[in-house]
């Protein structure tokens, strides 16, 4: 890796890092809310959903402001309408408002989707299109590794003292309940206030830093045939991929944002449960590590598509068939796989965009709003029969089999580039 592509790479870095700690905050909200503003699991996913469909919303606009502002300062108003976002947190808190904090998560969301619109297609051209998925695993890594953090540091906030205060409730008169979750939910209000802060510093950061602009149309993918194409809908490889990113989601955020629900309904304490996601993250942590090790070379980016699906399919039955601990502890294997797939389907879609890249990426974007719509389906499935709440993991295997399918379309499609199947294998590409 250039020393050229090193420097923005530290600097993008630290955004995938900001990426991973409000994103992935939503696993510990979730179960938040959902004791703190007494909520079904239905009605707690919406966290999810407020904060995806963001992205559905603003991706293209997103494209479009780009195209006039460049990447960095569409990184750095991206930050502030993020900071706008958690800082709506505050007087949702005082009012104990849940349609205030989905606003609030919308708006974070909105600066995020133009952060990605920016950063995921700034991270692929920036080097050879060939060993995206490798620096996406590097981006990967920073944004789990934040995941963690946020995980362990508002989960000890916000979920140590559920269990005691679900308790409480169910014990006390209407004024002490009251009382107990205004106190309760109130507790938001600093850890919001010092990440608002955080992100008008990052914010500054990146206007002064020396981020240098790249050019699509000349980028590294020598082999762009964007050339010949007059619409972004010209590519299979991109059509096919937005799609799969849709579903891909699903098998992404539910072993995380859903595993706390999943927990509680298997019957186990919050007080235990609320360490789950982190573990998640720690199988996805691992899984790009591998990426970064296999891609691109030992193991193509479809072939470790099409094992990801693989794995995912065999866990999503084992969750299923199993009872207790067990279960759970397919669901975080999950993770490993779940991993790989940002950024292998990343690199298929948007390989010889050219100029399109932008727009190609704000598609993609869009589509991650299935993360917001698989776990609300997860939770309704989860509060339809509450007595096997396996049946709700169900919902992954038609997900997998998607992605499945994408992975043997790139195989068999010319756009995507003719490799040997050994290259599956762990062989040299022919």
């Amino acid at each position: 890796m250039g020393k050229s592509v090193i420097y923005p790479l530290i600097i993008i870095g630290i955004l995938f890092f900001v990426f991973g700690f409000i994103t992935w905050a939503n696993g510990v909200l979730i179960p938040y809310f959902r004791v703190g503003l007494e909520l079904n699991n239905f009605q707690s996913t919406w966290v999810a959903f407020s904060a995806y469909v963001a992205y559905f919303v603003m991706a293209i606009p997103s494209a479009w402001i780009l195209k006039r502002t460049g990447y960095k300062k569409g990184m750095f108003i991206g930050l502030l309408v993020m900071a706008a976002g958690t800082l709506l947190f505050i007087p949702a808190a005082y009012i104990r408002a849940y349609w205030l904090f989905l606003t609030g998560l919308f708006v974070t969301g909105t600066g995020l989707a133009l952060l990605q619109t920016a950063a995921n297609p700034y991270v692929a051209v920036i080097g050879p299109i060939e060993s995206t998925a490798k620096r996406i695993g590097f981006m990967g890594l920073a944004n789990k590794i934040a995941g963690l953090v946020s995980l362990a540091a508002l989960g000890s906030l916000f979920l140590a003292d559920a269990d005691a205060v679900v308790n409480q409730v169910a014990q006390a008169d209407s004024e002490r309940k009251a009382a107990i979750l205004n106190d309760y939910i109130l507790g938001v209000v600093n850890p919001y206030l010092v990440i608002s802060a955080v992100l008008v510093l990052l914010g500054a950061m990146i206007w002064y830093s020396k981020l240098p602009e790249v050019n699509e149309s000349s980028g590294a993918d020598v082999r762009s045939d964007a050339g010949t194409k007059q619409s972004v809908f010209q590519f299979p490889n991109l059509v096919f991929g937005v799609v799969a990113l849709f579903f891909s989601a699903a098998c992404e955020v539910i072993p995380i944002d859903g595993i706390i629900l999943y927990s509680s309904a298997l019957g186990i304490p919050i007080s235990e449960s609320r360490f789950f996601a982190q573990y998640t993250l720690i199988a996805m942590t691992l899984g790009y590590g591998a990426s970064i090790f296999l891609i691109p070379r030992y193991l193509s980016q479809q072939g470790a598509l099409l094992a990801c699906t693989v794995w995912g399919i065999l866990m999503t039955v084992g969750s299923y068939t199993t009872e207790g601990i067990v279960s759970v502890s397919f669901v975080i294997a999950m993770g490993f796989s779940s991993a790989m797939l940002w950024g292998t389907i990343w690199g298929l879609a948007l390989k010889g965009l050219g100029r399109f890249t932008k727009m190609g990426s704000a598609l993609l974007l869009m589509s991650v709003v299935g993360g917001g719509i698989f776990p609300v389906i997860f939770g309704r499935l989860i509060d339809i029969n509450l007595s096997m709440p396996q049946n709700a993991m169900m919902l992954l295997i038609p997900c997998n089999l998607v992605l499945m399918g994408y992975a043997l379309h790139a195989y068999r499609s010319n756009s995507f580039g003719r490799r040997s199947a050994v290259k599956v294998l762990g062989g040299n590409e022919s």
